[in-house]
């Protein structure tokens, strides 16, 4: 029998992961409107979600996408040296995932798949996959 997560668990580790997609997001150089996307979040929502104590909670999809954006960041660090692995997701890319356009504007545009895919095929370029 498993027992149901905490409330007081949850809000903890919703706090731990906006707090490290907030980093991400500010290392990439990403606008506001371009993270509250990411997040599935209005704007209004995310700068609220960004700040300490936010108590709104986040939904599964939501912690699957900061979760994939933290995997995306640690494939990008592993794989490339600076300022590629900062700026990759942010310039144009003729790979096969985003046919000329910006990673980012894929996530975006393509939800949660897409940041799936964008993390696999990170992996595989690394040799993780």
């Amino acid at each position: 029998m498993e027992v149901a997560p905490k409330k007081h668990d949850a809000e903890q580790l919703a706090a731990v992961a906006l707090k490290a997609f907030g980093n991400v997001m500010s290392e990439w150089g990403v606008s506001l409107s371009e993270a509250a996307g990411l997040a599935d979040m209005s704007e209004s929502t995310w700068k609220r979600a960004r700040k300490p104590g936010y108590a709104g909670g986040l939904t599964k999809d939501q912690m699957l996408r900061l979760s994939a954006v933290i995997g995306i960041y640690k494939a990008l660090k592993l794989y490339f040296s600076e300022p590629v692995a900062s700026r990759w997701m942010t310039v144009p890319n003729n790979g096969p995932l985003f046919e000329g356009a910006r990673p980012v504007d894929t996530l975006i545009e393509e939800g949660l798949p897409q940041f799936l895919r964008v993390r696999n095929y990170l992996d595989a370029l690394r040799g993780g996959a």
